[in-house]
């Protein structure tokens, strides 16, 4: 099984050669501010870069000699990303956005439906505006050139006709360019949402300062000064008798269902018997009479 070597020069780097890495005798070194120092060898190079306590970075390995420099190495890689990062910020895409409206459209809907143009337009946007047309409304294309060319007109100050209109079966499409890139309009964009924020932030300082203004004017309440007694006199000096109070005595507690219930039965005082009522005797029927014969 043959096997394939890799050849170095074919092997891009993707961070340049710093400092130990650097294997060439010589380069030809600039300086910290961008002047030319000339060529030099590259241990001449390493040590002045540590007498300086920066990097030496080979910023073009194929020149002959190569190129190096001496620069803080860390901060060059960090503004490096922040530039590429702006860079992929800035780049942006336009986009084609889409609307459609109707043939017999009122005016609000058309008021709104413009707005949105707008706001597409401002945002760097391509806009495709489309009219659906229904039922017999395809015999009229006319109406919908007007309708289009209206619109084209009232928004001009932000695009321009890139595509005239033209009927396709049911619809009739206009494509509108923005006047300025997307990237602008972004910028524009941050640039605004900066100024609102720094609005705000001036506001709560003015806020935060006058609240301070008010804290400073102010003055501060004067502390109360202790009232000072007057020297008792040799009378009142002299310790008085201490007078015990009386015990009062506690009034009788009345007796309650509660504790006449607990009271034993001997005590409880015996009820009154009614007299026993004799009791009537039966009333004995009467023997009834024999009766008399008749006569």
């Amino acid at each position: 099984m043959e096997r394939h070597e890799l050849d170095p020069r074919s092997i891009t780097i993707s961070e340049p050669r710093i400092n130990d890495r650097i294997r060439v005798p010589e380069v030809r070194l600039i300086g910290p501010g961008g002047e030319q120092v000339g060529v030099v060898g590259t241990s001449v190079a390493l040590k002045l870069a540590q007498d300086a306590d920066l990097d030496l970075v080979e910023v073009a390995p194929d020149a002959r000699p190569p190129v190096a420099k001496l620069m803080d190495y860390g901060k060059y890689k960090y503004e490096s990303d922040m530039k590429a990062r702006e860079a992929r910020r800035n780049q942006a895409n336009t986009v084609l956005k889409e609307i459609r409206f109707r043939l017999k459209i009122d005016n609000h809907d058309y008021e709104t439906k413009k707005g949105h143009v707008v706001r597409f337009l401002e945002g760097g946007d391509k806009v495709k505006v489309m009219i659906m047309f229904r039922g017999r409304e395809q015999s009229r294309p006319d109406a919908g050139v007007r309708l289009l060319t209206k619109l084209a007109e009232e928004v001009a100050h932000l695009g321009t006709v890139e595509s005239m209109p033209k009927q396709d079966g049911r619809n009739m499409t206009m494509v509108l360019g923005p006047v300025r890139k997307k990237a602008d309009a972004k910028a524009e964009q941050r640039k605004r949402a900066n100024e609102v924020n720094s609005r705000r932030m001036t506001k709560s300082e003015a806020r935060r300062a006058a609240a301070q203004d008010e804290g400073e004017d102010e003055a501060p309440a004067s502390p109360v000064e202790p009232i000072e007694s007057p020297a008792p006199s040799p009378v009142e000096a002299m310790p008085k008798p201490v007078v015990k109070p009386k015990p009062v005595a506690k009034p009788a507690a009345k007796p309650t269902a509660t504790t006449a219930a607990k009271k034993p039965a001997a005590a409880r005082p015996a009820a009154a018997k009614k007299p026993a009522v004799a009791k009537k005797p039966a009333s004995t029927p009467e023997p009834k009479k024999a009766e008399e014969p008749a006569e």
